[in-house]
């Protein structure tokens, strides 16, 4: 059936590390502690009825939640003259999981030009190496692509978040007459993406996956740093001979996305790579209303919708919090591996049900050409749990 999946949610799985302490343990079973970042523009917006769903939820399972709003975007730079305060960044570190509404203005920058990003600075505090960007049509959702309708879409895209160009943040070197800067990629955080990819797969390929396998996105045929990237994913695919591996160049993956997007199932890439195709995998599914995402690490993980901040929307109650709820259900199913909370994962993949039933029955967000804007989704897929 076009659009179902093995579970967008229950690709964590597994894939985190075991809980590391008693504390862990004990907070899952008293009251999951959520830091809130609702960031700038429309972050806020679609973070209300995120925590709405949360608390359904909490109201008819024996999940306990306790919100924690902090300060974080361009709004707090513009007040203090930093992205995120110290508490800020002490609160993540506590949380049990983190939301992430969405952060940055295109007219509030650093004094070099730059956007107010406390999301990525998040990724480099707590090694938040893999970035997860899930890609499900969903039925009734519209697809740029003929025929996806029929086939349906699910895939997802796993994007090292640390380094590759992304290294270089604040850190390039511009003279009179040229710009330079630096991509990096190291053995440590590359063998981690690597077994977490494959994991993934696994896991999908266990759900019910038929043909799926990892593909290395890369351009190796150019880059040494590529083709060093590309040699630690044939060493990690020799470990889990059971997963089907394919390697393409960037540009060939990019042209194979929107003429044949059902062929693919779980891809690994550079953290610059990863930043473009999953905007334009999010474009095949609807757009970027649509698309939820996740970054994790071994210890610490971010839940956030994959689109901007919308200045142009924010106020109007137009902007889709689709993508913000879907991120609330990743970061439910992230915590059910964390503290082994069965009812955790239930709950999201009820989130999920609930959201495909609301499109089904046709609902229509404005930047579909609908009449649907945040009040009624929310409503909606609220009605739907």
């Amino acid at each position: 059936m076009p659009g179902t999946s093995p579970g967008m949610t229950s690709f964590t799985t597994k894939l985190c590390s075991e809980p590391d302490s008693e504390e862990e343990f004990m907070s899952a079973n008293s009251a999951l502690h959520i830091a809130v970042l609702g960031g700038d523009g429309i972050g806020p917006e679609v973070m209300a009825p995120a925590l709405d769903v949360l608390r359904k939820i909490e109201a008819t399972t024996d999940l306990k939640f306790r919100f924690t709003d902090a300060p974080a975007g361009a709004n707090n730079y513009r007040e203090t003259g930093k992205s995120m305060p110290e508490s800020t960044v002490r609160l993540c570190d506590e949380a049990d999981a983190i939301l992430l509404g969405a952060c940055g203005l295109p007219s509030v920058r650093y004094p070099d030009n730059t956007e107010i990003m406390p999301q990525v600075e998040l990724r480099f505090h707590f090694d938040l190496y893999a970035g997860v960007r899930p890609a499900r049509l969903i039925p009734g959702v519209p697809s740029p692509i003929v025929g996806a309708d029929q086939r349906g879409i699910d895939l997802v895209v796993i994007r090292e978040s640390t380094e590759g160009l992304f290294a270089s943040m604040g850190k390039g070197v511009v003279t009179d007459t040229e710009a330079r800067e630096t991509l990096v990629i190291t053995r440590k955080t590359s063998e981690r993406l690597f077994e977490f990819s494959f994991r993934l797969a696994e896991r999908r390929k266990a759900r019910g996956r038929v043909g799926g396998g990892l593909t290395c996105v890369d351009k190796a045929n150019v880059f040494k740093a590529f083709a060093f990237f590309r040699e630690m994913f044939d060493d990690a695919a020799k470990r889990h001979s059971d997963v089907k591996a394919d390697r393409l160049y960037v540009d060939a993956c990019a042209a194979l996305l929107v003429k044949r997007p059902w062929d693919f199932d779980v891809m690994v890439m550079e953290n610059m790579f990863g930043d473009i195709l999953s905007d334009m995998t999010a474009g095949l599914i609807g757009g970027m209303g649509m698309a939820p995402s996740a970054d994790i690490g071994d210890r610490h993980a971010v839940f956030q919708p994959c689109h901007g901040t919308a200045p142009d929307i924010t106020g109007q109650g137009k902007a889709n919090p689709t993508g913000m709820i879907l991120s609330a259900a990743m970061m439910l199913d992230w915590l059910a591996d964390k503290h082994g909370l069965e009812s955790a994962a239930e709950a999201g993949e009820r989130i999920e049900r609930a959201v495909d039933k609301v499109y089904a029955d046709g609902i229509k967000p404005m930047e579909f050409g609908g009449s649907n804007g945040t009040a009624d989704i929310a409503k909606a897929v609220l009605a739907a749990l």
